[in-house]
């Protein structure tokens, strides 16, 4: 397990600062739970699965807020952005993934 620490823009000069725990379980999962962040709650699962020749990532996650319609107004601002960011990363990864593949495929 680690102790993460990442600043994620929100909107115009907002920024939010994210400490987080993240567990790794060999091979195929990493968990990551909020220690410190702009809402009280976020739990999120990462998860690989093998399917034939191919590898599914599957992605769970859960963010919870308190302060009533405040809350839920931040909560839906702070939840584009981390949707947004997760979206990022699955494509970044996907893309590493690929180009290893193609790379191991024509090497090997």
């Amino acid at each position: 397990m680690v102790l993460a620490a990442h600043y994620t823009p929100i909107r115009g000069r907002f920024r939010a600062t994210t400490i987080e725990t993240v567990r790794f379980s060999r091979p195929e999962r990493v968990d990551f739970r909020l220690v410190r962040g702009p809402v009280p709650h976020v739990v999120e699962t990462f998860r690989l699965h093998e399917r034939g020749d191919a590898t599914l990532l599957e992605y769970e996650g859960e963010l919870g807020t308190d302060l009533w319609g405040l809350g839920r107004s931040w909560g839906d601002l702070v939840a584009a952005r981390w949707q947004a960011v997760v979206a990022e990363s699955f494509a970044a990864v996907k893309a590493e993934a690929e180009r290893r593949a193609n790379a191991h495929r024509t090497t090997g």
